[in-house]
């Protein structure tokens, strides 16, 4: 049967070497921008085609959402069977497997998945027993107890190596932390519970020590693609060689240049390891790029150049377009914010719309003085790079009453939903769920614990609601709805901001409809749970600006971006100069930043702001332009300046002027030119003060974020308040408490 596809037109000469390549190993070297999943579509495509049956090809990529578009584009392309091919995550394909193999670990297969607050509170619970002294040391918080044995875990470190080189305060208690190690790979077995880690860890270990099972895996997927190959850690390249191996038949497609995620256990090192694993490999490379101008490019080129271990690569482009990256030096932290408001009022003077232009940061903190900057002139924004959807706390509330139905042992689940309970603590939580272990009994007769009392008529009503969730044939909706309608008193009691937290639930309720089962859709949610901005999307517009943290940026792209605090100390971060290792992702990071940009690329830097103590550095000290930056050849980027006409003001609360003076605006890329202020004319729009007495500009407290300053209201009942320490919070006024002060 004749192609559907004409490759040669359809890819260029490096995508069509890699798409049609013979049986064997093969690494793509991926540059930014360079086409990256089309290639990998079309060989899906192509192998299909070609008369390999789709279910003996595997694609891994990091998210199931990712392998289920490129299957689809793949089977748009040719042939609807594209689908049929096996796509998911490398945790996905572990829990297959282990859902039919957990005895040969020693667990049973109606395992719970622990997520990341879950590892913390055990630790939090645990660690305590394991320090038993009178007079405690200090001890980490439960969250840098969970990754620093995530660490150890995932990097297959030992723990006194994570500590010295990343927590040396707690060396000191070293040994405590040591001894919590096999306490809680206990706790988890006892309590047939398994975190992200062990999913790996188990699958690695099953597929070494059974060959059977082994060799079935391999003869079932006999062509294997791994996309984000450098983003993989030890434990998954093993995986994909123990699979691999009786075939060959593996691709990996990567860029050693966007390796960002080492927290997490990635080792970039797997891009140079593969062909030592594979001694057959063929290298193809992906230069061209199809984002970016040749400007920015070339500019990014000389930034990798300065990497001590790289494949070697330079990227090029036929687009258009010419305009040369600009270095801003702004002074102060405050400059730095209205410059960025000012650039873009310019852009979209010129007719760029907000939606198109981003904000990227190294951490989440570093966007305080430009969120309030963007507030006083009511521009709209989201923000990206902080908790998720699944970490929130009423969230991880209602799915604790679903997990124990299937796992009545998730003594983390029983312990969160009976806390809920008015009286409970977390003696009497404890001393029920240990009666209910002893006594082996079922979730709907929790109500018969013995020691009931004021907390009886609590236990009543959960008793009913686990009742109805232990219904044979119960639809997944149908329990997130009874759980739903039983949590919702409790969560208007517990949330100020009551109603956006019960819009959160209820879209809970639609993703269970897509399940034909209870354990699918929290299995779901554990493996991949979904994404949410951290700070509320303006529900009133369709064009809001993107703030990001640069890891939260990675695979997107923006016609203009602005890249901010790009100062020694902040960008790189002072703890990155204590070794090359983290000092060259730091590189990385900045590179996956500056390729984000498909026209325009400004780099701010606030040379004046003073670093106080950064990342270990003793004493006060001023950072100045980033090292990276100040090591680029000069005529791949612009330097300016630009100073602010506003009165000096500090990042406090105390700044914020209920009533902003009016200025007048001017461009912001005068050619040939130095920038420097001039006035403008964006200004907050007037709005009447609200029945509450409160106005934007007030400053306010809150019983639970602390202080802040009512940014505007969206409507009569419900105000966009931003917080020192917690930042933008869309409150409701009928269940919230503001303290003007």
């Amino acid at each position: 049967m004749p192609s559907k596809i004409q490759y040669e037109k359809a890819l260029n000469k490096a995508q069509l070497s890699a798409v049609t390549a013979p049986d064997g190993p093969i690494l793509v070297i991926a540059g930014a921008g360079s086409g990256k999943t089309r290639t990998l579509v079309y060989r899906v495509a192509w192998l299909v085609e070609r008369g390999v049956p789709p279910k003996e090809i595997l694609l891994l990529t990091f998210t199931r959402k990712a392998a289920k578009e490129m299957l689809e584009r793949a089977a748009k392309l040719t042939d609807r069977r594209c689908r049929e091919v096996s796509g998911g995550t490398f945790h996905s394909l572990a829990h297959r497997v282990l859902r039919q193999e957990a005895k040969r670990v020693g667990f049973t297969p109606s395992f719970t998945i622990m997520d990341r607050s879950d590892m913390e509170e055990a630790a939090h619970a645990l660690i305590h027993e394991v320090d038993g002294e009178k007079r405690p040391m200090r001890l980490p918080r439960s969250s840098t107890i969970s990754t620093i044995l995530s660490k150890a875990a995932n990097m297959e470190k030992p723990l006194a190596e994570i500590m010295e080189i990343e927590y040396p305060q707690f060396l000191p208690i070293l040994s405590k932390i040591e001894h919590l190690l096999p306490i809680y790979k206990e706790y988890k077995r006892k309590n047939n519970l398994m975190d992200y880690d062990d999913l790996l860890l188990f699958f690695r270990l099953i597929l070494k020590e059974n060959e059977d099972i082994r060799l079935t895996l391999a003869n079932r997927y006999k062509h294997i693609m791994v996309d984000e190959y450098q983003d993989t850690n030890t434990i998954q390249a093993d995986i994909i060689r123990y699979l691999g191996s009786p075939h060959k038949n593996v691709m990996v497609v990567g860029d050693d240049s966007q390796s960002i995620y080492s927290f997490r256990g990635a080792n970039f090192k797997n891009m140079f390891d593969f062909p030592v694993s594979f001694p057959e490999a063929r290298i193809i490379k992906l230069e061209e790029n199809y984002r970016s101008t040749q400007s920015i490019l070339t500019m990014t080129n000389a930034l990798m150049d300065q990497a001590t271990q790289k494949y070697t690569k330079c990227l090029f482009t036929r687009r258009g377009g010419d305009e040369v990256p600009l270095t801003i030096g702004t002074g102060t932290e405050r400059d730095q914010a209205v410059y960025v408001c000012r650039a873009i009022e310019t852009l979209m003077d010129e007719g760029r719309q907000l939606r198109d232009i981003a904000v990227l940061f190294r951490a989440s903190y570093h966007s305080f003085e430009l969120e309030l900057e963007l507030a006083r002139r009511t521009t709209p924004f989201v923000k990206y790079g902080g908790f998720k959807f699944m970490e929130s706390a009423h969230i991880k509330d209602l799915l604790v009453h679903l997990r124990v139905i299937l796992n009545k042992q998730d003594i983390l689940s029983w312990g969160r939903l009976l806390r809920l309970i008015k009286n409970i603590g977390p003696g009497k939580s404890q001393a029920i769920t240990d009666w209910m272990k002893k006594e082996d009994v079922l979730p709907a007769r929790v109500d018969k614990w013995p020691g009931a009392n004021k907390e009886k008529e609590g236990l009543v009503t959960l008793a009913k609601l686990m009742s109805a969730l232990s219904k044979p044939n119960l639809r997944p909706e149908q329990g997130v709805e009874f759980a739903v309608e039983y949590y919702s008193p409790l969560l208007k009691e517990k949330f100020d901001d009551f109603p956006r937290r019960q819009q959160e639930l209820e879209q809970l309720t639609s993703m269970a409809g897509r399940y034909k089962s209870l354990r699918a859709f929290l299995d779901d949610l554990s493996l991949e749970p979904p994404a949410s901005p951290v700070d509320v999307r303006p529900l009133d517009k369709t064009d809001y600006l993107t703030l990001s943290t640069v890891h939260s940026a990675k695979g997107l792209e923006w016609g203009v971006v602005f890249i901010i605090w790009l100062v020694d100390g902040r960008f790189p971060p002072g703890r990155s100069f204590r070794n090359m290792e983290s000092l060259e992702e730091e590189l990385r990071l900045l590179y996956v930043a500056a390729t984000r940009a498909k026209d325009r690329l400004f780099m701010v830097y606030p040379g004046q702001e003073v670093m106080h103590n950064s990342g270990g550095w003793k004493g006060n000290y001023k950072g100045g332009l980033s090292s990276f930056i100040s090591a680029l050849p000069q005529d791949v980027i612009e330097h300016r300046s630009f100073v602010s006409s506003y009165p000096p003001a500090t990042a406090t609360l105390a700044t914020i002027s209920p009533t902003p003076a009016m200025h007048e605006r001017a461009g912001v890329f005068p050619d040939n030119a130095m920038l420097k202020s001039t006035p403008f004319t964006k200004s907050m729009d007037p709005l009447a003060t609200d029945s509450s007495g409160l106005k934007p500009g007030d400053r306010v407290n809150h019983p639970a974020f602390g202080k802040g300053v009512i940014a505007k209201f969206l409507d009569e009942d419900r105000v966009e308040v931003i917080f020192q320490d917690k930042g933008i919070k869309l409150l409701h006024l009928g269940y919230t408490s503001l303290e003007k002060i």
